[in-house]
């Protein structure tokens, strides 16, 4: 055998548990030998697959796989899962650099996804019941838009009334929804336009639960095998493509909201405070703004880099309380942005 080929040979045959932090950051993601079969996320695939079989969707198996990041790939009836929640090393340095789903958020993710495949599968966006329920599926995709916050019209699933943002979403929306363990949808949505939508899926799937799809098998995007990059330069791109804060200047206002003294023994340096309760608030704000992701996590840690520079401190016996004000805070600031593409107005 060549020596280049024994050292790729090599590098295939290691593993995430063979290296150093140092190492990992440094190593293609493709050589990291990532797998599903046998990763802490397969359970969560195989619950996902159990719930299908419990509505009755005994013909429908979306293949899932590791990539870059959830999804499916356009018009594929096949379910993309980010690589880091196949190791818990990589998981670790998921959670230090963004949020690490929970369980909880894995499955509503999957959820949603195995919507989308559950339409590409059947061909169901081609139908004109479907468009007819949920709109044109060749409507433009934008990634910024402008939701009618409390809009009855539909479900709530994903955080910032995400079934607004195209009709694609909406169904994929309703399936998760429809699909998750007692979610109660006949009772929560009693009354709501989103109920005919249920009803719709809810015909669908004793209609098409013991046929075999069209199309079974989809096309995947980039697979975790193919992914030339290192994992220090996927953290670093993720880095760069976030939303950049404008230059805020709200030093009064984070002094109004921690102004614990120093001397208190239950003081608590702030920007420790924000840290721990970061993914929360982000989750808060995201889920009523509607706002991306990236440009709240951002302003999130400029808030917390500020409370540092000023040294302020919060009261641990008080949670509760600066919980409530930074969450407003946060929301006010965006849905400042969102509407007048500025935090804070001259």
């Amino acid at each position: 055998m060549h020596e280049n080929a024994k050292t790729e040979s090599a590098h295939r045959d290691l593993t995430c548990d063979d290296l150093t932090y140092d190492e990992l950051l440094s190593r293609p993601i493709r050589e990291l030998g990532l797998t599903l079969a046998g990763s802490p996320v397969e359970r969560f695939v195989e619950q996902l697959y159990r719930e299908l079989d419990a509505k009755g969707l005994a013909k429908f198996r979306p293949a899932c796989y590791l990539t870059d990041e959830w999804g499916c790939p356009s018009g594929e009836p096949i379910i993309g899962i980010p690589f880091y929640l196949a190791h818990a090393a990589l998981a670790q340095l998921e959670k230090e650099t963004h949020d690490l789903e929970d369980a909880r958020e894995i499955m509503m993710y999957l959820r949603h996804e195995a919507g989308h495949a559950f339409t590409y599968a059947y061909k169901l966006h081609a139908k004109p019941e479907w468009k007819q329920m949920f709109g044109p599926f060749r409507r433009p995709y934008r990634d910024n838009y402008r939701p009618a916050p409390f809009s009855r019209d539909y479900v709530r699933h994903l955080p910032g009334w995400y079934a607004q943002k195209h009709p694609d979403e909406d169904f994929a929306e309703t399936f998760a929804v429809w699909l998750t363990p007692r979610s109660n949808w006949r009772k929560r949505y009693r009354g709501w336009g989103a109920m005919a939508k249920l009803q719709y899926l809810n015909r669908l799937a004793r209609k098409l639960g013991k046929s075999d799809p069209p199309r079974r098998r989809g096309q995947t995007d980039v697979t975790v095998d193919e992914m030339e990059t290192t994992v220090a330069e996927f953290y670093n791109k993720a880095a760069r493509e976030e939303v950049a804060v404008t230059e805020l200047t709200p030093d009064t206002d984070l002094r109004d909201i921690f102004p614990v003294s120093k001397r208190r023994k239950t003081a608590i340096a702030a920007h420790e405070f924000l840290h721990q309760h970061r993914k929360a608030v982000i989750d808060k704000v995201a889920q009523w703004t509607g706002a991306q992701r990236p440009l709240i996590k951002t302003l999130i840690d400029t808030i917390e880099k500020r409370t540092g520079e000023l040294d302020l401190r919060a009261d641990k016996t008080h949670t509760a309380e600066h919980l409530a004000e930074v969450t407003a805070y946060a929301t006010a600031l965006v849905m400042t942005y969102v509407a007048k593409g500025k935090f804070i107005q001259p």
